[in-house]
C-alpha cells in the first residue's frame, strides 16, 4: 500500500469507509467547499470580533499538557511555530483557521483584531507568531485580574501545505499551577475548557498519549461528562511508535487497537505518531519527517509484528495522514449540512441587528425631543412606582435570597445598629430569613414592638420622688401620690420612648429605600420577559441618578413626618392632661376610703420630709447605690418580657394570656405565654394587656390614718416606713409607665407608621416624583439628558451596530450563494 504523504490536499479525498464516524466524501474537490470553508471562516471571525453565538461547526483540540496536542497542530499547519514553547505562557483558546492555498508556497499568518473583524499584516517569522500569542495572552489577563480566560486569539493560516480546517486549541490539562500562578488554575483551565467543549456542534478532537492505560486515563472521565458516549468525540493515542514496541504478537496488537473493553465497541481511536526531532529545520524537512515516521509506523506493523495486525479493520485509524485525512473530510461535510440552518440563523440575527439599528437611531434622534423624552421618562417612574407598590404588598421576584436582608443585615448596612436603651438581644420572628418590601417592613414593626415591651421604668432617687410628691402633695387635692407618679412615669416615657420611636422611623426607611434597586431588577426582568422596553432609558446616566435622587428624597420626607406624628402621640400620651395614666386605676380600695385617701394627701410638708428622709445617711447611701445605680433592664423589680429567661421566651411570642378579673382580696398574677409571675395587685403590662385596678387591703393600709396620724408615723423603724412609702411611689409610677407604654405601642404608633409610610408609596410616590422630574421647564429638564460624551457614546454604539448589520449581511449573502450549491 502506497504511503500517504503529509502534504495531502483536500483533492486527495480517500475511498476508504470509517466504521464509527461518517464516510468520507469521495465527491472530486469543487469550488463549492471552498467556498463553504470560507464562508464559515469570516462568520467565525465576525463571532469572534462581535461576541456572537454562532452554531458554527467547530473542531476544539483538548488534551493533557504533555500529550502532544501542541505537536499535532503544528502537523496539520505542516510548519512549526513553536507552540510548544507558549503552551504554558498561553492560557486563551487559539482558533486556528487553516486555508489551503497553493500559491502561498511560505506559510502566511495573520492575527484578527482584538475585538473587531479585520486582520493584521502578515506575519511570517515562527518566533513572532510565538510572542504575538504569549504577549496577547498576558496583556488580557493583566487587564482582566484572571488566571485564564476563555476569549480566543484568533491566527489565519494560507499555506499550499495545509488543509482547509479550522481548529480550536485549548490549554492543556495540568494537575498542579506552576510557580507564579494562582493555585486554583487547574480548576480554572478544567472549566474553560468544558465550557467550550459543551455546545453540541462542536467537534471534539481528544489526545491521550500511548503509554497511558485506558483505565488510569485522567482526562477521558472529564470528557466523559461532556460527551457520554462519544458520538462526537475523536479519540487520538498519541505518541504511537513508543507503545509500538512493547508488541510482538498479533493477538496483542489487534486488542490494542480495539480498545472495545474501555471505549466501547463502536469507538475507535486514531494512532499517531510525529517527529520528535525538535533541532531548528526547514519546512520541507518537518514535513518529510511526518511522512516517514508515518511510513515506518505502518512497516513495524506489518513486518515488526508476527503475523502482522488487522490491516482492513485498523488501517483507516492509522498514521497522522488519515487522522488530517479525517478531520477535513469531516468538518467539510457538517459544514454542508449545518448550512440552511446557519443561513436562517444569519437571516434571524440581520432582521434583529436591523432592529436594534433603528432602534438606535430612534435613540439618537429623541435626544433632542424634549416630548418623546419626557413621555418616555414619565412611563419608567410610573413603572417603578408600581413595581414598589407591588412588592410592599408581598412578592417574591427578584429572589429574596438574592435581593433580601437579614435583621443583621439591616442594622449593619443601615448603620443604625441596637435599639437605644435597649441592652437585651431583641430577635423578632424570622430574623434569619433575607426579606424585602411588606414582609421586611412588618418584621421591623415587630422588632419595635419586642424592643418597647423590654424597656421598664428606670428607678428614681428619693429625692425626685420627694421633690415631685411634695409639690403635689402643697398644692392640695386628693390626688397627690397618684399625680407624682403618673408625673414620674410620664418623664420616664418621655426620656425612654422617644429614641425607640426615632429608631423605628429610621429602620423602615431603610427597608423602603432599598426598594428603589429591587424595583430597578424587577422592571428590567419584566421588560426581558415580555420583550418590551417601557420609555426606553437605558443609558440615560442623568435621569437615572435624578430619579434616585428623588425616591430616596420621598423616603426621607416620609420618615420626618412620621418621626412628627409619633412624637405628638408620645406628647399626647405623656400630656399632664392624659388620662391614660389613670384610667382603671385607683378605684375600687381607695373608693370605700376616700376620707382616709384624702387626709393622706393632707399630710403636712413637714412630716413628708422627715418620712422621706429615710432615717440616717448611711441606710441613705446604701440604699441609693443598690437602686439609683442599677440599670433599668438589670432592676429586680422588672418584669417585662425580655429579662428573664420566661419572660424572653414570652417576648420572642410576642403572645400574653390576661387572666379573668382577680377577686379585690387576692393578689394577682401576670401570665406571659403560660409562665405566671406574682406581682401583688398589679398586672404587668404587654401587648394588648391592660392595668388591673388597685384593690384590695394590702395597699390602702399604708394609707390609713390611726389617731389623726399615717402609718408613716407609727411607732417602728422610721427608716422602714420611708422606705415602705418610697417603694409604693415607685410601684405606682412603674405601673403608669407600663400603661403609658402600652396604649403608645398598640393604640397609636403601629397604625401610624402603618399610614405614615406604606400608604404614601403606594398612592403618593408616582406624583411625588412625577413633580420632582418633569415639574420643571425644558431646559432644566433636558439637563437630566445632556452628559458630557453621552452623544458621542450613543454615536459610537451605532456605528458599532452599523459595522456588525454590514458583516453579517455580507456573510448572509455568501450563504445564500452557499445553499445554491447544495
Amino acid at each position: 500500500m502506497a504511503t500517504p504523504t503529509a502534504t495531502k490536499t483536500p483533492a486527495d479525498k480517500s475511498k476508504r469507509s470509517h466504521p464509527h464516524h461518517h464516510s468520507h466524501d469521495s465527491s472530486s474537490p469543487s469550488s463549492s467547499s471552498l467556498s463553504r470553508f470560507e464562508a464559515y471562516n469570516r462568520l467565525q471571525a465576525a463571532a469572534v470580533a462581535f461576541g456572537e453565538k454562532l452554531p458554527i461547526p467547530e473542531i476544539v483540540a483538548l488534551g493533557g499538557q504533555s500529550d502532544g496536542k501542541s505537536s499535532l497542530l503544528e502537523a496539520l499547519l505542516g510548519f512549526r511555530f513553536n507552540v510548544r514553547e507558549v503552551e504554558m505562557g498561553t492560557r486563551r483558546p487559539l482558533i486556528l483557521q487553516m486555508v489551503h492555498d497553493p500559491s502561498a508556497h511560505e506559510p502566511r499568518c495573520r492575527f484578527q483584531e482584538e475585538d473587531s473583524e479585520e486582520y493584521g499584516s502578515p506575519v511570517v517569522s515562527a518566533s513572532t507568531i510565538a510572542d504575538i500569542i504569549k504577549s496577547r495572552t498576558e496583556a488580557l489577563l493583566k487587564k482582566t485580574k484572571t488566571s485564564v480566560s476563555p476569549k480566543p486569539i484568533v491566527m489565519r493560516a494560507e499555506f499550499a501545505h495545509c488543509p482547509n480546517l479550522t481548529i480550536i486549541d485549548t490549554p492543556g490539562f495540568v494537575l498542579k499551577a506552576k510557580k507564579g500562578e494562582p493555585e486554583n488554575t487547574p480548576q480554572e483551565i478544567l472549566s474553560m475548557v468544558k465550557s467550550l467543549a459543551s455546545p453540541p456542534h462542536r467537534i471534539l478532537l481528544f489526545l491521550q498519549q500511548s503509554s497511558v492505560e485506558w483505565c488510569s486515563s485522567l482526562w477521558l472521565d472529564a470528557i466523559r461528562e461532556i460527551d457520554p458516549i462519544f458520538r462526537r468525540t475523536v479519540i487520538v493515542v498519541s505518541k504511537f511508535d513508543n507503545r509500538l514496541k512493547e508488541f510482538s504478537d498479533r493477538w496483542e496488537v489487534d486488542r490494542y487497537l480495539s480498545a472495545s473493553g474501555y471505549l466501547g465497541e463502536n469507538t475507535r481511536p486514531f494512532f499517531v505518531a510525529l517527529p520528535k526531532d525538535r533541532n531548528t529545520i526547514s519546512n520541507d524537512e518537518f514535513r518529510r519527517q511526518i511522512s516517514q515516521v508515518d511510513a515506518e509506523v505502518l512497516r513495524h506493523l506489518n513486518d515488526g509484528i508476527k503475523g502482522g495486525y488487522d490491516e482492513e479493520k485498523f488501517r483507516p485509524y492509522i498514521g497522522f495522514s488519515s487522522l488530517r485525512e479525517y478531520l477535513e473530510s469531516e468538518l467539510q461535510k457538517r459544514y454542508k449540512e449545518a448550512a440552511p440552518a446557519t443561513l436562517a440563523l444569519l437571516e434571524q440575527r440581520c432582521s434583529e441587528v436591523n432592529i436594534e439599528l433603528a432602534r438606535m437611531d430612534s435613540k439618537i434622534q429623541a435626544t433632542s425631543d424634549v416630548a418623546h423624552l419626557r413621555r418616555s421618562a414619565m412611563m419608567h417612574a410610573a413603572s417603578i412606582s408600581n413595581h414598589v407598590g407591588v412588592l410592599i404588598d408581598g412578592a417574591a421576584d427578584p429572589a429574596p435570597e438574592q435581593w433580601g436582608k437579614t435583621t443583621e443585615e439591616e442594622r449593619s448596612e443601615s448603620g443604625i445598629g441596637s435599639w437605644p436603651g435597649v441592652t437585651v438581644d431583641i430577635k423578632p420572628a424570622n430574623a434569619i430569613l433575607r426579606l424585602y418590601g411588606g414582609a421586611a417592613f412588618e418584621r421591623v414593626m415587630h422588632e419595635f414592638r419586642c424592643a418597647a415591651y423590654s424597656i421598664e421604668c428606670p428607678p428614681v432617687s428619693r429625692e425626685k420622688v420627694a421633690n415631685i410628691l411634695l409639690a403635689h402633695a402643697g398644692r392640695g387635692g386628693g390626688r397627690g401620690v397618684t399625680e407624682a407618679a403618673a408625673e414620674i412615669a410620664r418623664t420616664a416615657a418621655r426620656s425612654w420612648l422617644a429614641p425607640l420611636l426615632d429608631t423605628a422611623c429610621d429602620r423602615l426607611a431603610f427597608v423602603l429605600g432599598n426598594l428603589f434597586d429591587i424595583a430597578l431588577e424587577r422592571n428590567r426582568s419584566r421588560e426581558s420577559e415580555y420583550g418590551r422596553k417601557t420609555g426606553n432609558m437605558d443609558g440615560y446616566v442623568g435621569f437615572h441618578a435624578t430619579l434616585r435622587h428623588a425616591y430616596n428624597r420621598f423616603i426621607k420626607d416620609l420618615a420626618k413626618q412620621c418621626k412628627q406624628l409619633v412624637r405628638h402621640h408620645l406628647d399626647s400620651v405623656t400630656s399632664p392632661y392624659s388620662q391614660v395614666c389613670y384610667e382603671n386605676d385607683f378605684q375600687g380600695g381607695f373608693s370605700s376610703s376616700a376620707t382616709s385617701y384624702h387626709k393622706y394627701n393632707q399630710a403636712s410638708a413637714a412630716s413628708f420630709c422627715l418620712e422621706l428622709s429615710d432615717g440616717g445617711q448611711e441606710s441613705h447611701d446604701a440604699t441609693m447605690r443598690d437602686q439609683e445605680n442599677i440599670n433599668p433592664e438589670k432592676n429586680a423589680q422588672q418584669t417585662t418580657p425580655g429579662k428573664g429567661t420566661e419572660d424572653r421566651e414570652a417576648l420572642r411570642e410576642c403572645q400574653l394570656t390576661v387572666p379573668e378579673t382577680p377577686s379585690p382580696d387576692q393578689p394577682c398574677e401576670v401570665v406571659y405565654a403560660g409562665v405566671k409571675k406574682e406581682l401583688g395587685n398589679c398586672i404587668e403590662v404587654g401587648p394588648r394587656k391592660r392595668i388591673a385596678r388597685m384593690t384590695g387591703n394590702r395597699n390602702t393600709e399604708h394609707l390609713k390614718v390611726h389617731n389623726g396620724s399615717s402609718l408613716l408615723f407609727g411607732n417602728g423603724d422610721s427608716g422602714s416606713r420611708s422606705s415602705s412609702a418610697y417603694s409604693e411611689i415607685c410601684s405606682s409610677a412603674a405601673q403608669h409607665f407600663a400603661r403609658i407604654r402600652e396604649v403608645l405601642v398598640e393604640r397609636g404608633v403601629t397604625s401610624t407608621l402603618n399610614s405614615g409610610f406604606l400608604t404614601p408609596c403606594r398612592d403618593r410616590l408616582v406624583v411625588a416624583l412625577g413633580l420632582d422630574l418633569f415639574a420643571v421647564n425644558d431646559d432644566k429638564f433636558m439637563d437630566m439628558f445632556v452628559a458630557p460624551g453621552a452623544i458621542d457614546v450613543l454615536q459610537n454604539e451605532r456605528q458599532s451596530l452599523q459595522k456588525r448589520q454590514k458583516i453579517l449581511q455580507s456573510c448572509l449573502n455568501e450563504f445564500k450563494n452557499v445553499a445554491r450549491a447544495l
